[in-house]
């Protein structure tokens, strides 16, 4: 088993549902985010149109970030998911460093540092729940997908642009989006072999 995700930039409005969703899901604090979505303007008045690109760790087969990881605390689960582990992440940040998308983030604070934003007790606890001095990035929602559900941000899109199955499934929806439409990844110089494609 080896999950990805696909995302159709042709159904993408860059809502920033997804990144909204990963935000509360997994209690981020202000200054960090797990998910984005770049938009841009294209072409010139009065043909100019937005364009959005959703972006996320790329849970790259070959990842560098693993590579350089000095205490393995960055490692690639059976299931193909790259993750971090807080509690052995010593925070040298090389992983980041290494990451050809730039898709990892440095806790620098919790919920102490934001006592004048009028934080809710639910924000206040969430933030607190992250290692301060630690890297942490987008695990595709492991909790949730332990619990039978799809990653939030999936869930979420009111565009049905994003998808999350199996790669190596062939009978899975995104093997068979992959299988029947032209698509490209982030970087493909980097020769990462991500597992997030765009269609």
């Amino acid at each position: 088993m080896r999950y990805g995700m696909v995302l159709n930039l042709e159904r993408c409005v860059g809502c920033n549902a997804c990144t909204l969703a990963c935000k509360s899901i997994h209690g981020l604090n202000p200054d960090t985010y797990y998910s984005r979505t770049f938009v841009s303007e294209r072409g010139t008045y009065p043909n100019a149109r937005l364009t959005a690109l959703p972006t996320l760790c790329n849970h790259c087969e070959d990842a560098p970030c693993v590579k350089v990881c000095p205490v393995g605390a960055s490692h690639i689960l059976d299931n193909g998911i790259v993750v971090v582990d807080s509690g052995v992440c010593i925070g040298c940040r090389y992983c980041m460093a290494a990451c050809p998308y730039d898709e990892r983030t440095f806790i620098q604070a919790n919920d102490t540092y934001y006592p004048d934003q009028g934080i809710t007790p639910y924000e206040k606890a969430m933030y607190a729940q992250h290692q301060i001095g630690t890297v942490e990035k987008c695990d595709f929602c492991s909790a949730r997908l332990n619990q039978g559900m799809q990653p939030a941000c999936v869930q979420t899109c009111p565009a049905h642009a994003r998808f999350f199955g199996d790669l190596d499934d062939p009978n899975s929806n995104v093997s068979l989006l992959l299988a029947t439409n032209e698509s490209t990844t982030l970087n493909p110089e980097a020769g990462t072999k991500p597992k997030v494609h765009y269609i």
